[in-house]
């Protein structure tokens, strides 16, 4: 039941003999309608306060939903970008080993190929040893066959010397 302060001022009691004095009633009366009034005006004040305060708990329900939900966004693209990232590191990983191998394997077949072309010039050169050898000796008896023939040709020519001289 709302009693507002103009129902206090207005009530009227029904006088009796023996009744109450009326200066004291309407007295009495008058406060509890000032009391009643100022409890009406603060309970008004506190309702438009609730209604403010709803308001602002409102439009901060509001911003955190919106805070809540960019965070959810933000996360998932943090995620997707890290996720991204590793696909990223992983194929340049894959693409970095594979060409370490390219050129690991292009580095062996290189060294088997010098080994190759230095077993093949031990192989010439052995060769040209053994020609140049055998070219040496053969001059070498040439040269001997040679200073045969002119030990020959100096004894003859000295015979021939003492023969005309004699």
């Amino acid at each position: 039941m709302d009693i507002s302060k103009i129902d206090i001022l207005d009530k009227k009691f029904s006088t009796a003999f023996w009744g109450y004095k009326r200066h004291d009633v309407e007295m009495f009366l008058q406060e509890v309608a000032d009391y009643v009034g100022e409890l009406a005006e603060q309970k008004s004040q506190q309702d438009l306060n609730i209604k403010h305060l709803e308001e602002k708990l409102q439009e901060h329900r509001s911003r955190e939903e919106v805070l809540q939900h960019t965070l959810l966004t933000t996360q998932k693209m943090t995620d997707d970008i890290k996720a991204n990232a590793n696909r990223q590191a992983k194929v340049i990983v894959q693409e970095a080993q594979s060409k370490a191998e390219d050129i690991l394997r292009q580095a062996h077949k290189r060294l088997a190929q010098i080994h190759e072309d230095i077993s093949e010039l031990k192989k010439q050169r052995a060769h040209f040893e053994i020609k140049l050898r055998s070219m040496v000796e053969s001059h070498l008896k040439l040269l001997e066959s040679h200073d045969e023939e002119h030990m020959h040709l100096e004894e003859a020519e000295s015979k021939l010397k003492f023969l005309q001289r004699s």
